[in-house]
């Protein structure tokens, strides 16, 4: 009995369906394998995190670099690939920092000196579709989302410039590991400025305005969706309006008379 033909276009047709219910679908599997996507994400990162201090185990450090990379390489290829449009997918800022990011594993001899931003993908993955829409989905009140994005905010730039001032000023007025940077980081960050530890030249107290000017405005945004009256995502009927105040009873957009259950 002859076996069926099978052409190469249907694998890939099945393997790209496949793909997109893993990646879009809202089923239990689906939701189950985005949520292993997104602690590997969160393992990824940190190994990021410790890659100042892994980097000293020499042959063992770039085993572990290259297994990272193949995890990135793997997971950017499948969501291209269940992606509809491939150069619409492209055109995402966050995508390029993804492909960046791989850059600096897949070249860690040369571009280690810039793995420091390697840690945007911590800002990456918390401001993503793909999370919200799996983790997020179990949360209706949205200053959940507004405070996890803020603190996103706050954490990578603390650790971004931590592996700036690391990178570039190890070996200088009291810079003498990672956790220096992370001191200067923090105590400027917050305009302690307690004055043990300085950077050097114009181009370090141009450095230190920054960081104060930056921490203080992420600060400030932290604050403001921690005292923020939080919304409900309820979309109304005839406008389309996602969020309205929990004891909402008309949309403030067009006036529709809403429906909004209240657990309390």
């Amino acid at each position: 009995m002859a076996e069926p033909d099978t052409h190469p276009k249907d694998d890939g047709l099945r393997l790209r369906a496949r793909l997109r219910y893993l990646y879009h679908g809202s089923q239990p599997p689906a939701v189950r394998f985005r949520m292993t996507v997104i602690a590997v994400d969160f393992a990824i990162i940190a190994f990021f995190l410790a890659s100042p201090i892994l980097k000293n185990m020499g042959w063992a450090f770039y085993a572990l670099d290259y297994l990272v990379a193949a995890l990135l390489a793997a997971d950017l290829a499948a969501r291209a690939y269940a992606y509809s449009d491939v150069k619409d997918w492209l055109k995402r800022p966050i995508v390029w920092l993804d492909l960046f990011i791989l850059a600096t594993l897949l070249f860690p001899a040369w571009l280690f000196n810039l793995g420091f931003l390697r840690m945007l993908r911590l800002w990456t993955v918390l401001n993503s579709d793909f999370f919200w829409r799996t983790v997020g989905r179990r949360f209706d009140d949205t200053r959940v989302e507004a405070i996890v994005r803020a603190l996103a905010s706050l954490v990578t730039f603390v650790f971004v410039t931590t592996g700036f001032v690391y990178a570039t000023f190890l070996g200088h007025d009291g810079i003498a590991g990672y956790v220096d940077a992370l001191y200067f980081t923090v105590a400027t960050l917050t305009t302690t400025g307690f004055g043990d530890i300085t950077l050097p030249g114009s181009v370090g107290k141009l450095l230190s305005i920054a960081i104060m000017l930056v921490g203080i405005t992420l600060f400030l945004r932290l604050a403001q969706a921690l005292i923020k009256p939080h919304k409900v995502r309820y979309p109304c009927q005839a406008c389309g309006l996602q969020t309205h105040d929990q004891d909402a009873v008309h949309c403030k957009a067009c006036g529709n008379l809403l429906c909004i259950v209240d657990e309390d």
